[in-house]
């Protein structure tokens, strides 16, 4: 089967899936269009707001999907498993920047010392601006349940699988990161009241 252009709503992400595998490159163009947006936010927003980043994580993951379809497996949702994917190569990211981190101190201790202290805090007039703000403050698993969960729509269960955590997990850590997340907006606005005071 052929994938033609204009049942392109109609055809699932799976089903777009298994005939990318067969080497249908229209299959792969239509997923790229579905995805390219939600993943290139998640980047964004998980690897500190960095557009150049974010764009060239978007493509090694289609560059992923293309050179080896294979790695998805029919019968698992394909949102599940893409978002899956996206987490590792951020979870991967954070390791090789631990290890940057470690080298540089290392070499350069007084200089670590001085980028580590530097902090940009940007003020924002609308609360949505200030919440993203506060995400990015957030560590990363805070970061990914709420992008997942508030961002992407996914149920604590298909969370728990992106992640590969027990929904019992999912469900604390989500609890904790809207608290620290309400605690650190919070906390912002009472500093703003006592700055006019």
């Amino acid at each position: 089967m052929i994938f033609r252009k204009k049942h392109k709503k109609s055809v699932s992400d799976e089903q777009l899936m298994a005939l990318l595998t067969n080497g249908d490159q229209q299959a792969f163009s239509e997923l790229y269009e579905r995805y390219k947006q939600r993943l290139f936010y998640f980047f964004y927003r998980m690897l500190g707001s960095n557009n150049e980043l974010a764009n060239d994580f978007l493509q090694d993951l289609f560059l992923k999907i293309i050179q080896k379809p294979e790695l998805y497996k029919p019968g698992n949702k394909f949102s599940g498993w893409i978002f899956s994917v996206a987490h590792n190569m951020c979870k991967n990211e954070y390791r090789r920047r631990e290890v940057r981190k470690h080298i540089q101190s290392e070499e350069n201790p007084d200089q670590f010392e001085l980028t580590n202290s530097h902090e940009n805090i940007i003020e924002k007039e609308n609360l949505i601006a200030e919440v993203f703000n506060e995400l990015e403050m957030l560590d990363e698993s805070q970061r990914s349940i709420l992008i997942l969960k508030y961002k992407e729509n996914f149920s604590l269960k298909e969370i728990a699988q992106i992640l590969e955590l027990p929904v019992g997990t999912i469900k604390s850590r989500l609890h904790y990161a809207r608290l620290e997340l309400s605690k650190r907006i919070t906390n912002k606005e009472s500093l703003k009241q006592d700055s006019y005071e």
